[in-house]
């Protein structure tokens, strides 16, 4: 009797010890959290509070499961039993989850969580008996910049001083819980398919044909979206409305002159893609900023250049070049992006090359930032495809319709799955080419919407010289402006009027003068020296927006006015692997026709090189619809000859000038003069009507201008 009672005293404090200790640690405190959670959502009321413990539970039990499979203190017996004991808490958070699918996406060990998470699983920790937590410290823009960036251009990684301060001021961003949506297992008759190479052959072979633009929405009856002066053209407010009506990315392949980048900065504006990043060619930077400034006044633009120490961290819209990307990595990643648009999108199809993984990179960061969010992501390229069809895969991965493995995207997995059909099936190439157009692969040329556009129109692009050799201009400029006033300011005190009297005749009268010498001098700087040093600068910028043209849209005519100019645009044309010809004044007429006839009926023959002298009358060159005015002519007719070479019977497409004008200098005032000037011929012979008060020469004009300005400039100083 005495030893049954020994033994059952025995048993009872062994199983008081494992009560004890089943009470005890971590996971008696995860599956009481638990319990509480499976409760609410029985009720139906489960809190924000709720949320942040059901995923605390979570996150709990995989660092407990880790330490029990990995513990070497823990005897065998002890390691199952609490195995034995987490499966029991996974079922009970499983049961939770099925009561409120959105939860499911809280167990992604991916998703990010609160301030008010870490404190909860501090305290978990402490009750459960771990004296010493170490804060969870929260992942700041800084730590998350250094996983983002590779180690070998972490030394190179530059942080403006404006961005710490933007950086400061908002360093949570909030998650959009509202729009999250669970991870529910599905299932695809598809998911045992190599599905990129049928993809890829569907869009080689044109499988099913039609053109490769994804249904758009009628033209609204009400144009809500356009500052006041604007107005988009059909097929512009057609894609407006797709991105109003909630579609978030694009292949945007339309052919240049169709407005791409007007339609991407309203989209941004549409789908509140703020902060937006861009980016884009060197050559084009000044002109997107001049865009989000021309078609959304409310929004600020900043530009990207060098180190940065210029950039507003506060804008809006943020337009960075592919060749400074790999300094600004870092930072950019910190800003919470909720829109990317990537320009000449075939720049990135070296999935291989730096420029392209630093792009993805930055790409896939704004898709999984902000959970919940539905990002807007735009590649723009009138050539999405430069060497064969495998070009499409980094398109497509940057847009999130294929992953990292080069697998379809859910979205575009369920577009397949609906037509039923695998690759062995007849007809499931022409299927599985318009499911990925629908993703967002927008088309249209030129001749497709011709009766939107004008027959001819001239389009300004502005660029941003180099540092140095703008400063040098301007400086030229501030000097030329300094020596003729103080002309200027001597005829005045010899009349004896005030000082500070602005005349414009008198203005006039030393304009003319200066002109009439600087063309007898062969040195010194004047208004002719000021234009050649101009347009050798902008020649190679130039060129480089030439060949991104000839590579959308097919042959271009290049029009220069100095040989130097024509010389460095061949060069580059020559790097970048573009065969051109030359128009120049010096050649006989046999090498003029032979190099008419090669631009005309070669395809191989991209470019044509002309000298606005020698090439602006009597040539046929349509077979180009764009025309580069490198430099800017002397006379608006001069200019107007130059683009007929290409507007002429005969031309099927409008026809696009672009005009390459040097932003903050003379070129300006002088593509504004040359404007004004077309008013004559307007007025005179087409009875518009157009002011032009002047009868002098450009050249006359702009110096003008230069010196009031900068009188009047004085009077609001003093």
């Amino acid at each position: 009797m005495a030893g049954k009672a020994r033994a059952r005293g025995a048993s009872r404090a062994n199983n008081r010890h494992r009560r004890a200790v089943d009470n005890e640690g971590v996971i008696p405190q995860l599956a009481r959290a638990a319990r509480e959670v499976e409760a609410a959502a029985q009720r139906g009321r489960l809190s924000p509070a709720n949320r942040t413990k059901f995923q605390v539970v979570a996150l709990l039990m995989r660092e407990e499961r880790a330490k029990a499979r990995e513990g070497q203190e823990l005897s065998d017996h002890e390691r199952a039993d609490a195995l034995k004991r987490l499966d029991g808490l996974a079922s009970i958070l499983a049961k939770t989850a099925a009561r409120d699918p959105s939860l499911i996406q809280l167990l992604a060990p991916e998703t990010p969580i609160t301030e008010q998470g870490r404190k909860l699983r501090k305290q978990m920790l402490f009750a459960g008996g771990v004296d010493i937590v170490a804060d969870d410290e929260p992942e700041t823009p800084a730590t998350r910049a250094a996983k983002i960036v590779p180690p070998e251009i972490a030394e190179r990684q530059v942080l403006p001083v404006s961005v710490r301060s933007r950086v400061r001021s908002n360093p949570f961003l909030e998650p959009k819980l509202d729009k999250l949506e669970p991870v529910v297992p599905r299932y695809s008759r598809l998911r045992d398919w190599e599905l990129l190479g049928p993809l890829l052959r569907a869009f080689e072979q044109g499988a099913g044909g039609g053109s490769a633009c994804m249904p758009l929405p009628e033209v609204p009856k009400h144009d809500r979206i356009t500052p006041k002066g604007l107005e988009l053209m059909p097929h512009q407010a057609r894609f407006a409305e797709a991105v109003k009506r909630g579609h978030r990315t694009f292949l945007l392949a339309d052919e240049p002159g169709l407005g791409k980048t007007a339609q991407s900065v309203l989209a941004a504006s549409i789908a509140q893609a703020y902060p937006l990043l861009v980016v884009v060619p060197n050559v084009v930077k000044t002109n997107w900023a001049r865009e989000v400034e021309r078609w959304t006044p409310q929004r600020r633009a900043t530009v990207i250049s060098g180190d940065g120490a210029d950039v507003d961290a506060f804008a809006d819209v943020f337009i960075v070049n592919y060749e400074i990307l790999d300094r600004h990595l870092g930072w950019l990643s910190q800003l919470g992006i909720k829109g990317m648009i990537v320009d000449e999108a075939h720049f990135i199809k070296n999935l291989q090359s730096q420029r392209s993984r630093l792009v993805m990179q930055l790409a896939r960061g704004v898709r999984e930032r902000v959970p919940g969010s539905e990002p807007l992501l735009m590649a723009l390229t009138g050539t999405p495809l430069i060497n064969d069809v495998e070009d499409f895969k980094a398109i497509w991965r940057f847009l999130g319709w294929l992953d990292d493995q080069d697998r379809p995207s859910p979205k575009l997995l369920d577009r397949l799955d609906q037509d039923g059909l695998v690759p062995s099936d007849h007809g499931f190439l022409a299927a599985a080419r318009q499911a990925v157009i629908d993703q967002g692969i927008v088309r249209r040329r030129k001749i497709d919407v011709a009766k939107d556009l004008p027959a001819k129109r001239v389009v300004d692009m502005p660029v941003e010289l180099d540092t140095a050799e703008t400063k040098s201009i301007q400086q030229a400029e501030r000097s030329l402006v300094s020596r003729l006033l103080g002309r200027y300011e001597r005829m005045i005190a010899a009349a004896g009027l005030p000082s500070g009297t602005i005349d414009v005749e008198r203005l006039r009268m030393i304009a003319r003068q200066e002109v009439e010498e600087s063309k007898a001098q062969s040195s010194g700087e004047s208004i002719f020296s000021m234009l050649r040093r101009l347009g050798l600068a902008k020649a190679e910028l130039a060129a480089e927006y030439t060949a991104q043209l000839a590579r959308s849209a097919g042959k271009v005519v290049f029009f220069a006015k100095h040989i130097e100019a024509m010389d460095r645009a061949e060069a580059v044309f020559a790097d970048q692997g573009l065969r051109s010809v030359s128009i120049r004044g010096d050649q006989s007429s046999s090498a003029r026709e032979k190099a008419i006839a090669a631009f005309q009926n070669d395809p191989e023959v991209q470019v044509v090189v002309c000298s606005l002298m020698a090439a602006g009358v009597g040539l046929n060159l349509q077979a180009a619809s764009d025309v580069v005015l490198a430099e800017l002519s002397w006379t608006a007719a001069e200019q107007q000859q130059a683009i007929d070479r290409v507007h002429r019977i005969g031309q099927e497409e409008p026809v696009t000038a672009w005009r390459i004008v040097a932003a903050q200098t003379i070129d300006a005032r002088i593509a504004e003069l040359i404007d004004a000037k077309q008013g004559l011929a307007a007025r005179a012979l087409d009875g518009d009507e157009h002011s032009d008060d002047s009868h002098d020469s450009i050249q006359v004009d702009a110096l003008v201008a230069l010196l009031r300005e900068t009188l009047e400039a004085r009077a609001t100083r003093s």
